[in-house]
């Protein structure tokens, strides 16, 4: 018996204009959709008059629906994945099911589409050629200082979403470690009608949110930490240290002398010479 495939199907993330043809003929086509809330996406279905079963899966039956899911396609049928909006797998719990059907040998396609992190970045005006997606940050104390400590050495423009019931508190945390004055797009809303992206600092939108309560589910698209900053924090790491301290850190490295100035000469942004002169004193 052939088996099933998997269909990793992108759906809107508010205006429901944005589904693709593809990913209509292909929930109309299979034999069973997964769904991460089926009475949300009953709404979604009913719009486009889907008549295919459904099946609930979402973060606390992941693991035993999944193992469901694959023998289902094992046995030949078709299967649909969908998350309540957007792409499945991107912060959401489809991960799982993709990883057993590819342990199962099961040929898995995605049909792309909305994804939230991408049109809130294409709209923040900050630098879009590299970036780092941290979907929501842990609520576990540890963990969160944890992964916060990371961003602060990211230069990478950085993305998270965000609870409104929760954004204050995200917001105080990421002034206290990247700083009040770093750039931030707060986008909220979007695709929809009031669709609105706030260009600010951190500190100017934790200020605006102490006097408005927020609305909406957020994404936060963060400025990174910019190569001459991130240059200058090295240099005044090298400067504790005394020129021999410096250069011992090399020397017992294996370094000759020389390469050991060259290195402590470009740490610490001066010429050879310098560090030569200073040695010598």
């Amino acid at each position: 018996m052939e088996t099933g495939t998997l269909y990793v199907c992108a759906t809107p993330i508010g205006n429901l204009e944005d589904i693709t043809y593809r990913v209509l003929e292909c929930l109309k086509s299979v034999d069973l959709i997964a769904a991460e809330d089926t009475r949300n996406s009953i709404k979604l279905l009913n719009h486009f008059e889907i008549k295919t079963p459904m099946t609930a899966y979402h973060e606390y039956n992941k693991f035993d629906k999944a193992r469901y899911l694959v023998q289902e396609m094992l046995n030949g049928k078709n299967v649909a994945i969908i998350t309540d909006a957007g792409t499945p797998c991107i912060s959401d719990p489809g991960e799982e099911l993709v990883r057993q059907a590819a342990e199962a040998g099961i040929r898995i396609t995605s049909l792309p589409g909305p994804a939230a992190l991408i049109t809130a970045l294409t709209i923040s005006a900050l630098p879009t050629r590299r970036f780092a997606f941290e979907a929501f940050l842990p609520a576990e104390k540890r963990e969160r200082e944890r992964i916060l400590e990371e961003l602060t050495h990211e230069t990478r423009t950085m993305i998270l979403y965000e609870a409104p019931h929760h954004l204050k508190k995200t917001l105080a945390d990421l002034a206290e470690t990247l700083g009040g004055s770093r750039k931030i797009s707060l986008c909220r809303e979007l695709t929809k009608k009031h669709e609105e992206a706030i260009r600010t600092t951190i500190s100017e939108a934790l200020a605006r949110y102490e006097l408005e309560e927020p609305r909406g589910e957020y994404v936060l698209v963060i400025e990174g930490k910019s190569w001459a900053e991130q240059d200058q924090e090295a240099k005044d790491d090298w400067a504790k240290l005394s020129i021999p301290e410096h250069m011992q850190h090399y020397l017992a490295k294996g370094m000759s002398e020389k390469d050991a100035m060259k290195a402590v000469a470009k740490d610490r942004g001066v010429s050879k010479r310098e560090i030569y002169a200073a040695l010598k004193k």
